[in-house]
């Protein structure tokens, strides 16, 4: 394992129109990439996590599992907007000498996905075999399967949607007004709106769980109680443990990148963005998921001619991040059965949907 800064001493331009001065990407790495370049396992995390997936996705990576590398060289970058190391709203901008803070510009998703490719192109990587992510993850794995479909052998699309769905977005309004409504997020300053952070993490977990999750995991013993509940204290310290490793301005810009995920944005139709996808496509969904429903990875399984499998969990959307075991497998017979497919055509002369050779 490797933890690195690579350092892009360009400016990084953006889609709305702004650039970054400069741009520092935070990423991890495992394994050896083979001489091919094209054994590679890129991993887009989601909202608060970092780069280092073997923390964050206990049981994914290792030898002998999903994410072996002794076989794959895995890579996890750190997004751009967030505090782990790639440049983010508290970072100095070299113009002005001072953190960004609440300057920092508009970064939509189709920014993190060429910020990637900066880092892609960095590491000499010619292709690769698997882009995989959940919930915001997925937002980015996908967008790079239509972005740059000659580079990706297979997408693995876990717990997201194909567009931020007005649901989602009312999540992320609301986690934005509670951090809004510390005065200390206007005074840009470290540690400001923390408070409003610790409310809008509450709020997330709201989504991230469900009722049969809460029920389950925080029911009281003592049919006495009037108060000081268990729900309430997990909230808090929820709250608490998110404030103590993350920023309220970076918080508060990845909801709004969120917030910019439509793949047929300037595309035409959902078919039409979908269309450019050259991958072998998995979505997989969790079936109590309240944030991102089945429905939405259905779609685009369906909208892809690709393969849907479901999780069985009673976590919710945080699912992705617990069931490890079902992820492992699912993932592990989708690979088998498209090295099976992409053989068989060989031997049969028949035209392959994806060109270049897939790694076991």
């Amino acid at each position: 394992m490797k933890s690195q800064i690579y350092q892009h001493r360009e400016p990084f331009r953006l889609e709305q129109g702004e650039y970054l001065p400069s741009l520092n990407i935070a990423y991890h790495t495992y394994g050896r990439l083979n001489e091919q370049a094209d054994n590679v396992i890129w991993v887009c995390h989601a909202l608060t996590a970092n780069s280092e997936v073997a923390v964050w996705w206990p049981g994914m990576v290792g030898e002998g599992k999903l994410m072996d590398p002794d076989k794959y060289f895995i890579v996890c970058a750190n997004i751009v907007g967030s505090c782990y190391g790639t440049t983010g709203p508290l970072s100095t901008n070299p113009e002005t000498g001072l953190p960004w803070y609440r300057s920092f510009p508009v970064v939509t998703v189709r920014d993190l996905v060429r910020a990637h490719e900066v880092l892609r192109e960095h590491l000499g990587i010619r292709r690769i075999h698997t882009v995989i992510g959940g919930s915001i993850g997925g937002f980015q794995a996908l967008e790079y399967a239509i972005m740059y479909p000659e580079l990706i052998n297979h997408l693995v699309f876990i717990a997201s949607s194909v567009k931020i769905s007005p649901w989602a977005a009312a999540f992320n309004q609301s986690q934005r007004l509670a951090i809004e409504a510390d005065p200390t997020f206007r005074e840009e300053r470290p540690y400001g709106g923390i408070r409003g952070l610790r409310a809008a993490r509450a709020i997330a977990l709201l989504s991230y769980r469900n009722e049969q999750t809460y029920n389950r995991t925080q029911q009281e013993s003592d049919e006495s109680k009037t108060g000081d509940l268990r729900a309430a204290s997990y909230q808090n310290y929820q709250g608490d443990k998110l404030v103590s490793r993350f920023d309220a301005y970076s918080y508060h810009m990845i909801t709004r990148l969120m917030d910019t995920h439509n793949i047929i944005r300037e595309r035409g139709s959902l078919g039409e963005a979908v269309g450019k996808v050259r991958a072998q496509v998995l979505s997989i969904g969790i079936s109590s998921d309240f944030l991102f429903p089945v429905h939405e990875q259905k779609l685009l399984a369906h909208v892809a001619q690709g393969e849907y499998r479901e999780i069985h969990s009673y976590y919710g959307h945080d699912g992705f991040l617990i069931e490890v075991d079902q992820i492992t497998d699912i993932v592990k017979s989708f690979w088998e059965r498209n090295r099976v497919a992409v053989t068989e055509k060989q031997v049969h002369g028949s035209a392959l949907k994806v060109q270049w050779p897939v790694s076991a």
